[in-house]
C-alpha cells in the first residue's frame, strides 16, 4: 500500500510517518516548512504541483495532517488559515475521487462550542473562533465531494515526541514548569482539555488503514483520551514528575475575554464509543497522560 502524509514534519504528521515506516507500506512524507530526513517539499496551495505529485505517486491512502492549527495565528491570518484548512482540503478530496484513494482529514474538537459535552460525531458543530470555523468548513469541503472516500478524524489537543516543545500546546508547558527564573505565569484553569498522544493516534491510523471492513467506517470518527485536565493541572503533573516547584504558575479560572483573546470553548469532550465499536484491532490503544510523560521524561 502507498501512503502520503501531509504536514509530515509536525507533531502528529511525524508520528504518523514513524508509525507507517514500521510497516511494509510505502510512505511519501510531505512538508512545506521543514526539510531533510527524507521529507519531500511541497506547497499544498500549488494545485498543479500537488496534482502532479499525487498522480505520479498513486497513493492508496492520504493522511492530511497539514493545517494552521494555532487558533491565535489563524485569527491574525484568516486568509492563510482559510487557504490551508479549507481550500487545500477540498482539493485533496477532489483528487481522492479522481485518483481513488482514501483521504483522512484530521480535524479538531474546536468545531464544537464546549457547552454540552460529550459530543458525538453527528452532534451539531458550532465553533467559537476562526480556527474552529476553518476546520469545520474543511470538514464540509471534503465531505461534500460526491464519490470520494473520506474519513474526518476529530482529535483534541495533542502531545508527544516533538522536535521543539513549542510545536505542541501541551509540550510547551514543560518550558513553563522548568522556568525557575522567577517569572510568573498565568495558566488557564478554565477550559477542560483531553490531551491525546500523537503516537496513539498514529498507531490507530495504521490499524485503520489495514482494517478489513473499511466499507463500514463512517465519514466522521472521534479519537480522544478520556482523562480531563486544564492546562494548569497539566503543569502540576509536569512539576510532580520533574520534582520542581510550581509557585510561579498561577491558575486562571476566568473565561477568556477581550478583543485580543481568542475565544476558547470550555469543554469539547469527544464521544468515542462509535470509534471503539468499529472493531479495529487493538481498539483505541490510549496512553495514560502522567504514566507516558513519566517514562518519556526519565529516559
Amino acid at each position: 500500500m502507498k501512503v502520503i502524509i501531509t504536514g509530515a514534519s509536525g507533531v502528529l504528521g511525524s508520528a504518523v510517518r514513524e508509525a507507517f515506516k514500521s510497516t511494509p507500506h510505502q510512505v511519501l512524507a510531505l512538508s512545506n516548512t521543514r526539510t531533510g530526513d527524507g521529507l519531500v517539499p511541497l506547497d499544498l496551495t500549488n494545485t498543479q504541483e500537488v496534482e502532479k505529485v499525487f498522480t505520479e505517486y498513486k497513493p492508496n491512502w492520504v493522511i492530511h495532517c497539514a493545517a494552521e492549527r494555532r487558533p491565535d495565528v489563524a485569527e491574525k491570518d484568516p486568509q492563510g488559515a482559510q487557504k490551508l484548512n479549507v481550500n487545500v482540503s477540498g482539493h485533496l478530496a477532489s483528487l481522492a475521487k479522481s485518483l481513488k484513494y482514501t483521504l483522512v482529514y484530521i480535524s479538531t474538537d474546536y468545531v464544537f462550542d464546549g457547552n454540552s459535552p460529550p459530543y458525538t460525531p453527528s452532534a451539531k458543530t458550532n465553533p467559537l473562533q476562526l480556527y474552529g470555523r476553518t476546520k469545520r468548513d474543511g470538514e464540509e469541503a471534503v465531505l461534500s465531494v460526491d464519490g470520494a472516500k473520506v474519513i474526518v478524524l476529530r482529535v483534541p489537543v495533542l502531545y508527544g515526541p516533538a522536535p521543539k516543545n513549542s510545536d505542541s500546546a501541551v509540550n510547551i508547558l514543560l518550558d513553563v514548569v522548568q522556568d525557575q527564573s522567577g517569572k510568573q505565569y498565568k495558566m488557564d484553569h478554565y477550559a477542560t482539555r483531553y490531551p491525546t498522544n500523537v503516537v496513539d493516534i498514529a498507531n490507530f491510523l495504521v490499524r485503520l488503514s489495514e482494517f478489513k471492513k473499511t466499507a463500514t467506517v463512517p465519514p466522521i470518527l472521534h479519537y480522544s483520551a478520556a482523562e480531563p485536565f486544564t492546562k494548569y493541572e497539566m503543569c502540576l503533573v509536569f512539576a510532580k514528575i520533574l520534582n520542581l516547584p510550581h509557585g510561579h504558575i498561577v491558575p486562571d479560572s476566568e473565561a477568556p475575554k477581550g478583543d485580543s483573546a481568542t475565544t476558547r470553548p470550555k469543554d469539547c469532550q469527544l464521544y468515542t464509543k462509535e470509534t471503539e465499536d468499529l472493531g479495529v484491532e487493538g481498539g483505541l490503544g490510549l496512553s495514560l497522560f502522567e504514566e507516558w510523560w513519566t517514562e518519556y521524561l526519565r529516559k
